[in-house]
């Protein structure tokens, strides 16, 4: 749809602290001296991909395949089309994309967040609202297999029960696939999701085995329960999940690439801004590296200002889900040794109403970044005149002709001034604006800004320790004999 897209462009992203600084918690200085240290986590953030690729992880696990992922997908695309890792992907959502209005994506962690963020942020906000045609032929995308909620699932079923319009079940409006992603295949939720889905898939196709396998695209390690699972289904399209790329890294694999081809997104300015995002980080110096300084001021306001909670403030609704994505990200490459920073998501101006006391008047143990959208996909709105009376009751015909961004810059400075009259650390990451491209840059820049941290601060940024410590219960209590 035209009217939802804005010329993409190649702008860069920018990181800016100043606010941060202003408040005398840290220093410039303290900046500056903080170059040498992170000169050396991004050279042993780089060293872990190659080392990885020397001798593989030996005792420590590591998953750095994502730093030149990106660049990697398409260079590949770019010398053996046909071949490649991507146009597979394009082919296989163009399938997918002609046979059904619906897919249903069963993931959980990495394996669904990444996929809902780039949804989310790229995608028309009401997309799965849109008749088919509105939405250019292309798919509802709904997720499932991320939790063990009995009415969700039961909702989500009744949905692919009854399709739009009524329509029989022949009718292209009544076709949905399912898209599964687990690199292990033996997580729980997702494979007691699969099952569900599975059956009732096969339940709308009666019972066609052909038709089934077709519906079901797996995306899935080399060898696995998911991997058997498609084997024995015989799933004409059966993807991976690279080596060396950890669940939560894996938003440029098939994992977030295929969903958000199905759905329209360009995946391949997708990997044009995380590539550039990676070069920027590879060459630019300390004090104009993007990557380098959003680490330098999140370490030294948590050592030096006690900031142990990072609000990630986004000025977007569009861009929640990247919150929350960033969220997992972080508390489990860096929640580790009973250390590190507890990450929070608002959306602003919505969360001033609930959260923007204990911001401003609160424990002085936050840092706020601000991401800041500079222009708008669609045309301003402006504040009309009050329909229904000649009067002026709500006393806003002073603002008659005022457009919505003009009131939202207004909110993001006066709350900034605020913040800043009581010296809350507030820092921005600037994005031009939201499209392909600048969504790439900002999801590279905070994947790589978790690692460099960690190496910085002496954690692995790999694995996820604790994480396996609920499953291993959750089952014993399932399985009291086994």
């Amino acid at each position: 749809m035209n009217a939802v897209r804005s010329k993409s462009s190649n702008d860069p992203i920018s990181y800016d602290a100043a606010a941060v600084l202003a408040t005398g918690g840290i220093h410039q200085a303290d900046v500056d001296d903080l170059a040498g240290p992170l000169s050396t986590a991004r050279e042993e953030s780089l060293n872990d991909l190659e080392r990885w690729r020397t001798d593989g992880a030996g005792n420590e696990s590591l998953d750095p395949a994502f730093l030149d992922l990106p660049e990697r997908l398409l260079a590949d695309y770019g010398t053996r089309r046909p071949e490649s890792e991507l146009f597979s992907i394009l082919q296989t959502a163009r399938r997918l994309r002609e046979a059904v209005d619906r897919v249903v994506v069963l993931g959980i962690g990495g394996s669904y967040m990444g996929t809902r963020a780039l949804f989310e942020s790229c995608c028309h906000p009401f997309h799965n609202e849109l008749s088919r045609g509105e939405r250019g032929g292309r798919p509802r995308l709904s997720f499932e297999g991320f939790n063990i909620d009995n009415d969700s699932a039961q909702g989500l079923l009744d949905v692919l029960r009854s399709p739009p319009g009524g329509g029989d079940g022949d009718d292209l409006l009544a076709q949905w696939a399912m898209l599964v992603v687990s690199k292990s295949g033996g997580t729980l939720e997702t494979a007691a999701a699969t099952r569900l889905f599975l059956n009732a898939l096969s339940d709308s196709l009666k019972g066609d085995a052909k038709q089934v396998a077709e519906r079901v695209v797996p995306v899935t390690g080399a060898s696995g329960k998911l991997a058997s699972l498609a084997k024995t289904l015989g799933c004409p399209d059966v993807f991976g999940i690279p080596d060396g790329v950890g669940g939560r890294f894996s938003v440029f694999t098939a994992v977030g690439l295929l969903p958000a081809s199905l759905v329209g997104i360009d995946v391949v300015r997708l990997l044009e801004g995380a590539a550039a995002m990676t070069q920027r980080f590879r060459e630019s110096p300390v004090s104009e590296n993007p990557v380098l300084q959003y680490v330098a001021v999140c370490h030294l306001a948590e050592k030096k200002m006690g900031a142990t909670i990072r609000v990630l403030s986004s000025w977007s609704n569009q861009l929640e889900s990247v919150g929350l994505w960033y969220d997992q990200l972080l508390s489990e490459s860096l929640g580790k040794d009973e250390k590190g920073a507890t990450p929070l998501t608002t959306v602003t101006t919505r969360d001033l109403h609930s959260r923007g006391q204990q911001h401003q008047d609160g424990r002085r143990d936050k840092l706020i970044t601000n991401l800041c959208v500079g222009e708008s996909r669609r045309d301003h709105i402006g504040l009309p005149p009050l329909s229904g009376s000649s009067g002026n009751e709500d006393q806003l015909d002073d603002l008659i002709g005022t457009t919505w961004p003009s009131m939202l810059e207004a909110a993001t400075e006066g709350t900034n001034e605020a913040y800043a009259s009581v010296k809350r650390p507030t820092a921005t990451i600037h994005l031009p604006q939201i499209d392909e491209f600048t969504i790439g840059q900002l999801l590279q820049m905070l994947m790589l800004a978790t690692v460099v941290e960690g190496r910085l601060v002496g954690t692995n940024p790999y694995g996820q320790p604790g994480v396996e410590a609920y499953k291993k219960f959750m089952m014993k209590r399932l399985r009291p004999d086994g």
